[in-house]
């Protein structure tokens, strides 16, 4: 792994000529271009400026700008690999004045940083439909992006248009795009432009996803687009959508756009009337999807390379944001803190730090439904509720199967409503994981979805497992509170078992892969909070509370925001409001507000700094009763009627939390401590304690310590090629 730095040009002064990059740091640069500016002292006349790219006279390719005295222009021809970039002026009151950049380019196909490509993929563009989305959309029409020109899944790229009828509230499929209809309507931006409801749609292949951005442009009135002449009708802010899910999401192109619509939730679409007509410009790449792609550092290479192209196409947005719930959350959360700039806010919705606190809490109560199945009558459905932490039973088993997503076994039979092995059908049965047919086929899981990341296990072939359970001692709350006797505590944590690289059961607790541990921690794909994220504003919304079902569940929200504590110290910059639901205009009015009021300090602060000292007085805790009544009350993690917004909603654990763990679900490996008596609440026999001793031979956790190999976020890092 390596940090990617980035490169600049001399030190700025009144003396120096500096060179920037606009649209992508200099060693990140892909397509064969890349937006730039040419910054000049006064000393310095424009005209007489000359820039080289690897020795060839470019100079005409650049304009100047009068209020900052400098040129700009987007610099094409880039050679893969290292390119130099030159500019000078001999004609300066204080002599000969040069500055040199070094533009690293890469292919549009990638790799940037992700490491090498994954293998298999499979593309899909002839199958993708350009107006698709996960949930709640309705297809606008049938209209496929078209097959791939080559093995890296390329497509040509297609412009389609959608308007507005008058008092319509869906689009239409623009006919002629030199002819508007009768019925299309006007619409005015917050920017205060009067422009025809005609959205531009863009859709094309980078770092082998699919790329859609759409933005208001007429094309019958309006330029082609471009960073010189942006369309009119965008107020220049940009709207990142994240898709959701995770489960299959590996090994192709993708099947589906990222928007969603959960009607009075949220609404998270690249084709939203009210923030198209608000002057928006949104984009999407399928590889951003965690249903189609769960690995955070692939995404982010998506998301840099995708905002990348959008900047050379329409020019700089004044502020970016990125938006999602679910499976969008952690899209959102995981490549802001990990690729700090690349967003100025976050809107979140039933939010999850990362895919492995689902994957790991999963795991943990997947041998809890395993022990209590293979021992039935052990603890009666009360106490495996004390020990599991969840509300309820149907809670307790749907967080439990979502083990199956690090389980790579196809068909296993177990509890109801577990699914091993979750493949999206585009990927064929003859390239996936058989342990007796197709050993060598590619594995569904996390870890391996990710194995540039945790590495190879020379044993075995398959990726690097970050899970353990070592020293954990399951249920040990419900002891110590007396749910649980020391004889029913003693039996679950002698046949709790672990899992073998297949995710069979074993009887022996599961040793987790120190180096792919310390990897994950590195590589963002265990949300830290200490890279980018503890700068920007954060809008955590519940979306729908549910309880009682469905995995999202409201310890999540307070696992993240309890990590952004330890990571800054506190979390000043994030906002919690709970609801069911929350009202979503109310959310995004608010958090907008907050990040534009952020963008807009000039100051030389920090960037965290601004965000704290242009924070809204509307952006406080709290939850709503209803959608008209909003408690302001600062928002805890209790069960109990302990507060107006705890007594609504209340809020329920996990096994590790159970266990004696933190509420951030952050170590992945506990430090071990040996047993002490003074630490129960309860009284063991001798006998007891011998059993205890035998069973913790080498200690318990000592949650009280950082994980082994834990840290933070190594932000910016390259994973290759």
């Amino acid at each position: 792994m390596q940090s990617v730095q980035a490169e600049s040009g001399p030190a700025s002064s009144n003396h120096t000529i500096q060179i920037s990059t606009l649209s992508s740091r200099p060693q990140l640069v892909s397509g064969g271009n890349v937006l730039t500016a040419i910054n000049l002292p006064q000393s310095v006349e424009q005209s007489q400026v000359r820039i080289t790219l690897n020795g060839q006279d470019i100079s005409t390719a650049f304009i100047a700008d009068e209020a900052s005295h400098s040129l700009l222009g987007l610099v094409a021809g880039l050679r893969l690999g290292k390119n130099s970039l030159i500019a000078w002026s001999a004609n300066s009151r204080d002599g000969n004045t040069r500055a040199r950049l070094t533009l690293t380019n890469h292919p549009i196909t990638g790799p940037i940083i992700s490491g090498p490509h994954q293998e298999p993929f499979i593309c899909t563009a002839a199958q993708y439909k350009i107006y698709s989305g996960l949930y709640g959309i309705e297809l606008i029409d049938d209209t496929i992006l078209g097959p791939p020109t080559d093995a890296q899944c390329s497509v040509p790229t297609k412009i389609t248009y959608l308007y507005l009828p008058k008092g319509g509230t869906a689009f239409k499929p623009l006919p002629n795009a030199k002819l508007l209809p009768d019925d299309v309507s006007q619409v005015t931006t917050l920017a205060g432009a009067t422009v025809n409801f005609v959205v531009r749609v863009e859709t094309a292949s980078i770092d082998r996803g699919i790329y859609q951005s759409t933005v208001l442009h007429d094309p019958t009135s309006d330029d082609e687009p471009s960073w010189q002449a942006p369309p009119r009708g965008w107020n220049r802010r940009l709207i990142v959508v994240e898709g959701a899910g995770c489960p299959g999401g590996w090994y192709h192109q993708g099947t589906a756009g990222a928007s969603m619509i959960l009607a009075g939730v949220a609404e998270f679409s690249l084709f939203s009337p009210a923030r198209l007509g608000e002057g928006y410009a949104l984009f999407a790449n399928t590889l951003q999807n965690a249903s189609q792609n769960c690995n955070s550092v692939l995404a982010g290479e998506a998301a840099m390379m995708s905002k990348e192209h959008f900047i050379k196409t329409y020019g700089l947005p004044k502020l970016t944001v990125s938006a999602g719930a679910s499976g969008g959350s952690y899209g959102s959360s995981q490549l802001a803190d990990a690729l700090p700039g690349l967003f100025d806010g976050i809107l979140i919705a039933a939010t999850f730090p990362d895919p492995l606190s689902i994957a790991f809490s999963g795991a943990d109560g997947h041998l809890l439904t395993h022990y209590f199945a293979t021992n039935p009558g052990a603890l009666t459905v009360e106490q495996q509720l004390a020990v599991s932490g969840y509300k309820s039973s149907k809670a307790f088993i749907d967080a439990a199967n979502q083990a199956g997503r690090i389980d790579p076994v196809p068909g296993r039979t177990d509890i109801e409503g577990y699914k091993s092995a979750v493949w999206n059908p585009i990927v064929p049965e003859a390239l996936r994981y058989d342990p007796i047919k197709s050993r060598q086929g590619a594995r569904p899981t996390l870890f391996d979805n990710a194995r540039n990341i945790y590495g190879i296990d020379s044993k075995t072939g398959f990726a690097r497992r970050p899970f353990d359970n070592v020293g954990v001692q399951y249920g040990l709350n419900a002891l110590n509170s007396g749910a649980i006797s020391p004889k029913e505590f003693l039996a679950l944590n002698k046949n709790i078992g672990g899992y073998d690289p297949d995710f069979n059961y074993v009887q022996n607790r599961v040793e987790g892969d120190a180096y792919a541990i310390g990897r994950a921690y590195e590589s963002g794909l265990q949300l830290s909070g200490g890279g980018g994220l503890k700068a920007i504003p954060i809008f955590d919304i519940t979306g729908v509370m549910n309880e009682d079902g469905g995995y999202h569940y409201q310890w999540f929200h307070f696992a993240q925001r309890e990590r952004l504590i330890k990571a800054a110290g506190n979390d000043a910059n994030l906002v919690m409001w709970r609801g069911s639901p929350v009202p979503f205009e109310k959310a995004w009015s608010t958090f907008i507000a907050w990040v534009e009021a952020a963008s807009a300090d000039t100051s030389r602060s920090s960037a965290r700094e601004k965000t704290l000292r242009n924070k809204p007085e509307s952006a406080v805790d709290g939850c709503w009763s209803s959608p008209n009544e909003f408690i302001a009350e600062r928002q805890s993690f209790d069960r109990l009627p302990s507060t107006r917004c705890n007594t609504l909603f209340p809020s329920f654990a996990f096994p590790r939390y159970v266990a004696g763990g933190p509420l951030a679900a952050n170590i992945l490996k506990c430090q071990v401590k040996p047993l002490d008596r003074m630490d129960y609440q309860v009284k063991f026999t001798d006998d007891e304690w011998r059993q205890l001793s035998a069973i913790f031979s080498r200690g318990v956790c000592d949650w009280s310590k950082s994980g082994v190999a834990s840290g933070t976020v190594h932000t910016w890092s390259s994973f290759g090629p």
